[in-house]
């Protein structure tokens, strides 16, 4: 039998997903990022739903986003995100990191959540 090969953060974000899991009261906070792009979404895992999501190709984002760093855009895409949640009423969220390490765009993403008012 031939063993599927996993890189590190795979298994770096399998492990944190056993510890870590959103409701509705309280979603997870979830980021992916690409070599040119960074995603955000609050996830209701109970239910299985996408409650807010936001990312750096979001039509509303694209212009103030045009001319600016990365770490800048991703706290943009992380205001942008707090601001959608907060109009849902959704002031609380566990953060997932998704295996990536918390510095850089990561880290720039949840300083941005939490100046647009997001708790975790």
């Amino acid at each position: 039998m031939r063993k599927l090969s996993i890189s590190g953060r795979e298994r770096r974000h399998m492990h944190i997903r056993k510890k870590v899991s959103g409701s509705a009261r309280k979603p997870r906070l979830s980021v992916f990022r690409s070599t040119g792009h960074i995603y955000a979404q609050l996830i209701d895992d109970e239910n299985g739903v996408t409650l807010v999501a936001a990312s750096s190709l979001s039509a509303d984002l694209k212009d103030a986003l045009a001319s600016v760093k990365p770490a800048e855009r991703c706290k943009l895409v992380g205001k942008a995100i707090a601001e959608r949640a907060l109009a849902k009423e959704i002031e609380t969220c566990v953060f997932d990191r998704s295996g990536y390490a918390y510095l850089g765009r990561v880290k720039a993403l949840a300083d941005g959540a939490r100046e647009g008012g997001l708790k975790f």
